[in-house]
């Protein structure tokens, strides 16, 4: 049997690799032998990734893409198809909360705005799983097969307290994926998810920590529900990520949800 997980020969779209996770994931695919488009729009930090994964041994270029446009999107897919070639794998890693859908004392549930509302839908849902999986798994069911990994979140099973649109959001993203795992099984397209546990990242740190380092009150509780009582490093999500990439190693796992959340789901109280 071939090396499990080489990815060697194979190109690999990530949208959202300007992120610390969906970098991290650009980065374990580099690792393994794929050629990355690193796809987001800060040409810095693309770039930044881009020298990581060549500094590594890998192959990688930036391509700007404003996930939110459809249009954006297949302009996309033209351009990796004609600079590195056609893709066969595609990690959606575009999304976050936006804080005018946050749920606090000074903002109640019932004030939520419909068109706020909708925005976080577009970036979670729409510009996070929906275009790109509209774009890019015909042409990989074309192409005969491809994997798909969509990026859903803990919040997505049981929604977490305050950020009640990005979970459904999130649990939207989770039924799409099993959709798409039907639909496109007969052309060997595989669609499957990650769900990330808690990894602190540049725009959640402030909400996990307090100025000198110790974590916020909202931060411990939850460590004290994280059977591993840590959190997650981004470089943790990228074996996931190689696994569901590589059809030697999972091509029979479709529809499928990888929860690399140090045991959170794995307990109620």
């Amino acid at each position: 049997m071939s090396n499990l997980f080489d990815l060697s020969g194979k190109n690999a779209v990530v949208i959202g690799a300007t992120g610390a996770l969906g970098g991290a994931i650009a980065q374990a695919l580099g690792d393994a032998g794929a050629v990355v488009a690193v796809c987001g729009r800060s040409e810095e930090r693309g770039g930044q990734r881009v020298e990581a994964i060549r500094s590594a041994g890998g192959k990688a270029e930036f391509f700007t893409v404003d996930a939110s446009s459809l249009e954006s999107m297949r302009q996309l897919k033209d351009a990796v198809k004609n600079r590195i070639g056609a893709a066969t794998i595609l990690v959606n890693a575009a999304g976050g909360n936006d804080p005018k859908v946050t749920v606090t004392p000074e903002r109640p549930f019932e004030t939520i705005e419909a068109a706020d509302w909708a925005a976080n839908f577009d970036l979670n849902l729409v510009g996070g799983a929906l275009f790109p999986c509209q774009v890019f798994g015909p042409a990989f069911a074309e192409a005969g097969g491809g994997s798909i990994i969509n990026i859903a979140s803990v919040s997505a099973h049981l929604p977490l307290s305050r950020v009640v649109a990005y979970s459904a959001a999130k649990a939207a993203v989770l039924s799409l994926t099993q959709f798409l795992a039907r639909e496109w099984a007969p052309q060997k397209v595989r669609v499957n998810s990650i769900t990330p546990g808690f990894f602190p990242a540049e725009q959640n740190r402030a909400l996990l920590f307090k100025e000198d380092g110790t974590p916020t009150p909202r931060a411990q509780s939850i460590l004290d529900h994280t059977a591993m009582k840590r959190f997650g490093t981004a470089e943790e999500l990228g074996g996931a990520a190689v696994f569901l990439a590589s059809d030697v190693a999972s091509g029979f796992v479709t529809g499928s949800d990888i929860r690399v959340d140090g045991g959170f789901l794995s307990q109620t109280i």
